[in-house]
């Protein structure tokens, strides 16, 4: 008896369990300190990446054009209709009087979000005047450009704005409006490497693509031969700098800011089609907006407004034999870009020799510069903090009911009961969350969009606690049926009936067995949460990891995402401690 006593005693001696509590209100503080202390600096901050450069970035029309690719232009239509003549009431909108338009926020400067959470960008700012020639609203929606066809194509959108290259294969799923913007290939290669010319490129040529990209389908519709792909730019050129890859075809302007002389790479030559240029995408069943879209561009050309936005963001000469809008259209006004470009190479001051970086000193410009991280964490704290916890929180609870349904009825006696539980346990297990998601929110958006209102948010959260409830179902039958049998025996032995066995004593106590691995559950349902950026989001419902990426793609630096990054962890690893601890007293109760 004394020693029980005494170890009873010696208990609370040990570390107790919430001394993480200090940490967790230290670090928010520092984070809530932080966003305060740079809410008024932001103000009168830069753009950053997504501002107008103006006519200091003027550039010339390459000099190594291929001529071979030079396509007829057979979509260009003739003429439009005036505008007095559009009935703006009958174009099929989602929302009347509102052209709902699903663009990116990471491809400056055609298409970005600036540091006052507004969509941008040239493409934007064309289409934004031309909405104002039709007396309609803009309102501008997020999306990934993987879905941005699809969900034009499904009615999420009105029109897709993402310097969209108007290929063959495009036009099978979504018109296009007349041009308003062009774009070049370039075909970069080691200076003394055996391809000098896209003519040089043949079936034993290993050609480095981005996948799904214009380049890409360039390579296998055009050249008819097949691509090494890969994931991103940066991977690209790495392989062709190693020896990898013979040849990169990537955009011109990706192209000349990547390639370094001191590789031994250089820009080989460009190509350019009259065929493909870049248009807005519309849904086929909207050919009166495509009309009206095609009137609107007209307009903005005639007024000169065109060219006003296209000196502003993207000053470069046009290429022989394309101009925007239709046939009709009037050729833009425009200065002579050539000649400006030569005036600012001769008086570009000359660049002077800097010492390079240490790994350490670069590591910490990239992932831990102050002013982005104090630029970013405001709207990180009240736009993406708030929207992550709401998504995680319906999807959870979805999951959760949903799930304890799946478990009951997959150790149910009936085969009626547990056949249908398996094969929902089977199916959504085995499918990636985006398909799931995008299956959802594409498939039923346009059939409660009156309900929904258009946001995101209900059906990829209905989406996400559909995925959830299949992991849950699991971990609440397995917590279930680890209760020994004796337990239920001992319940009907004391007449209660089956339901009342399972509902008071079985289940409680394979619930408490699993939390830990139901808090696991909802751990990563607050990571998925980004992945409803899929079906579309205005800047208002952006989560953590999508404003992250936004200042991300404004500044050029990975700080914002550190940022959203430590957010994360702030709501995960508290979480975590909590679970383990309401774990520990549920098994051993109070001292």
């Amino acid at each position: 008896m004394t020693v029980h006593s005494t170890a009873r005693r010696r208990l609370p001696a040990s570390p107790p369990p919430r001394r993480w509590l200090p940490l967790l209100i230290a670090v928010l503080l520092v984070g809530v300190l932080a966003a305060c202390g740079a809410s008024s600096s932001d103000d009168g901050g830069g753009e950053g990446l997504c501002a107008p450069p103006g006519l200091s970035s003027a550039s010339a029309a390459p000099t190594n054009l291929a001529t071979s690719a030079q396509a007829p232009d057979k979509f260009t239509t003739d003429t439009v209709t005036p505008l007095d003549q559009i009935d703006t009431s009958d174009l099929g909108l989602i929302k009347p009087g509102t052209i709902i338009v699903g663009t990116l926020g990471d491809a400056p400067p055609s298409i970005c979000v600036d540091s006052h959470r507004q969509y941008t960008g040239m493409d934007n700012e064309i289409l934004r005047a031309m909405a104002a020639k039709l007396g309609l609203k803009v309102e501008f929606v997020g999306t990934e450009f993987s879905g941005l066809l699809a969900q034009v194509a499904g009615k999420r959108f009105d029109v897709g704005s993402s310097s969209i290259t108007t290929t063959e294969e495009r036009r099978q799923t979504v018109d296009f409006t007349n041009g308003y913007d062009f774009g070049y290939f370039a075909l970069a290669g080691p200076v003394d490497g055996k391809v000098k010319t896209f003519d040089d490129l043949n079936a034993g040529t290993r050609i480095g693509v981005v996948q799904g990209t214009v380049q890409d389908e360039f390579v296998m519709n055009e050249l008819h031969l097949d691509p090494v792909k890969f994931p991103d730019y940066a991977t690209a050129y790495a392989n062709l700098k190693s020896g990898q890859i013979d040849a990169w075809v990537a955009p011109s302007q990706q192209a000349e800011g990547t390639v370094q002389a001191a590789d031994g790479i250089a820009v080989l030559e460009n190509t350019f089609s009259l065929n493909n240029f870049v248009g807005y995408a519309v849904s086929k069943n909207d050919p009166k907006l495509t009309e009206a879209l095609n009137s609107a561009l007209d307009a903005v050309i005639a007024d000169g407004t065109w060219s006003k936005i296209y000196q502003e963001w993207a000053p470069r000469e046009l290429p022989a034999g394309w101009k925007p809008g239709s046939r009709a259209a009037p050729v833009p006004d425009l200065p002579d870009f050539k000649k400006i470009a030569e005036e600012n190479a001769g008086r570009a001051p000359q660049a002077q020799v800097t010492q390079p970086k240490s790994t350490l000193s670069q590591l910490g410009d990239t992932f831990f510069n102050g002013e982005a991280f104090t630029k970013a964490m405001p709207e990180l704290v009240k736009t993406g903090l708030p929207n992550t916890l709401k998504i995680a929180v319906t999807s959870g609870i979805i999951g959760t009911v949903l799930g304890m349904l799946l478990a009951v009825a997959g150790i149910s006696r009936t085969r009626w009961l547990r056949w249908p539980a398996r094969v929902y346990t089977d199916v959504f297990r085995g499918l990636p969350a985006v398909v799931v998601i995008l299956m959802v929110g594409l498939g039923f958006g346009p059939v409660v969009q009156n309900l929904t209102g258009g946001n995101p948010f209900w059906l990829g959260s209905i989406a996400l606690g559909l995925l959830a409830a299949a992991y849950i179902g699991e971990i609440f039958r397995s917590g279930i049926q680890s209760v020994e049998p004796g337990q239920m025996e001992a319940s009907r032995a004391l007449g209660f009936s089956y339901r009342s066995s399972m509902s008071l004593v079985v289940i409680p106590q394979g619930v408490r067995r699993v939390l830990p691995a139901l808090m696991n559950q909802f751990i990563v349902l607050i990571k998925d949460s980004s992945l409803i950026y899929f079906l579309g989001l205005t800047v208002a419902q952006r989560d953590l990891f999508a404003v992250g990426k936004d200042f991300n793609a404004g500044s050029g630096n990975l700080t914002p995402l550190l940022a959203a990054g430590l957010l994360y962890l702030i709501l995960t690893v508290p979480l975590t401690h909590l679970v383990n601890y309401i774990d520990k007293r549920l098994r051993t109760g109070k001292a």
